[in-house]
């Protein structure tokens, strides 16, 4: 039987995560954050009114077919334009989806047709089928204020105390909360911390879905000081952040870089949590503040295959 997989996150760590476990099963499925509000997907969602589309091109562009075909509508959703008029740094991915869910009015038939287009190896889902704003209490040196959206948190000066979501009960689509309870591993993060993980939690049906599977959860901590939101702070304070978002929750494992190792208050933390540590070499020397696609594959086919289930051998590298 063909192991199901499912990972949460947003941009750059999600596409990091997508491109390590394609190759361990043909049943992977991508659940996407849609809270973001700059840049072309934010100059769509103010004059459409939709789902931010960025994150979503960006996982399917990810899950592309290994093949010219594949590759190179991989590359034509995420080419850019660079024009002096209204097109310019409107991502073509981006206006693709715009168009098909304007013609469907159905958020997963749009991004499953697109999927179709990649001939993807694997489905992306959104957190939810209509847009999210994000609000986060900042703590910093002039004390607490509010701060709204996600390029606003995420660019912040301080430290995040708490987050909420407009609206505070969006619609989640039925196929995103039945991936997650048929999944046998759910992979959390690595990405923005507040805006790309803890997000999730903050959508009760799909926190709900989450604590269900809790014991098939693998958090995937991050590895370098890359994510604005967590500046000057560590690994301890993203599992605090995310016990605290989720008081409840404990997952089957949490993946730790072996830089960290070390550290006795992570460790500390994640033993109160009571969830077992896994220690591996996940940062990828070139650029160390992302994670090394084979070497999170391999940690996280170590898991599966512990847990007697079967995964693919590996294929060639889809990253780039």
């Amino acid at each position: 039987m063909t192991v199901k997989i499912v990972a949460f996150g947003g941009g750059h760590g999600l596409y990091n995560s997508l491109t390590a476990l394609r190759e361990l099963t043909s049943e992977l499925t991508a659940v996407v954050t849609v809270a973001d509000d700059g840049g072309s997907s934010g100059r769509l969602r103010e004059e459409m009114g939709i789902v931010p589309p960025g994150d979503l091109r960006m996982a399917l562009s990810a899950l592309c077919a290994d093949s010219e075909w594949g590759r190179t509508w991989r590359d034509v959703l995420q080419w850019r334009y660079t024009t002096g008029g209204p097109l310019d740094g409107h991502a073509v991915g981006n206006l693709l989806i715009a168009a098909l869910w304007d013609r469907h009015d159905d958020v997963v038939a749009g991004l499953d047709l697109v999927g179709s287009l990649l001939q993807s190896h694997g489905r992306v889902l959104p957190l939810a089928d209509e847009p999210l704003t994000v609000h986060a209490t900042i703590e910093g040196q002039g004390g607490r204020h509010e701060v709204e959206g996600q390029a606003a948190v995420a660019s912040a000066e301080g430290t995040v105390v708490s987050l909420t979501l407009d609206p505070s009960e969006p619609h989640v689509p039925a196929e995103t909360l039945s991936a997650i309870r048929q999944a046998d591993v759910v992979v959390l993060g690595p990405g923005s911390w507040y805006t790309s993980v803890l997000t999730h939690f903050a959508v009760a049906p799909v926190a709900q879905a989450l604590h269900e599977v809790a014991d098939r959860c693998v958090v995937v901590l991050n590895v370098g000081s890359g994510d604005r939101e967590m500046e000057g702070l560590g690994r301890a304070d993203e599992v605090r952040a995310l016990r605290k978002a989720a008081p409840q929750f404990t997952p089957g494992h949490v993946l730790v870089d072996a830089q960290h190792e070390e550290d006795p208050e992570l460790a500390r933390e994640i033993e109160s949590w009571g969830a077992p540590m896994r220690v591996a070499r996940l940062c990828e020397t070139s650029q160390p503040e992302a994670h090394n696609t084979t070497a999170l594959r391999e940690a996280v086919a170590n898991i599966l295959q512990e847990k007697g289930l079967q995964v693919r051998g590996p294929g060639p590298s889809m990253a780039g």
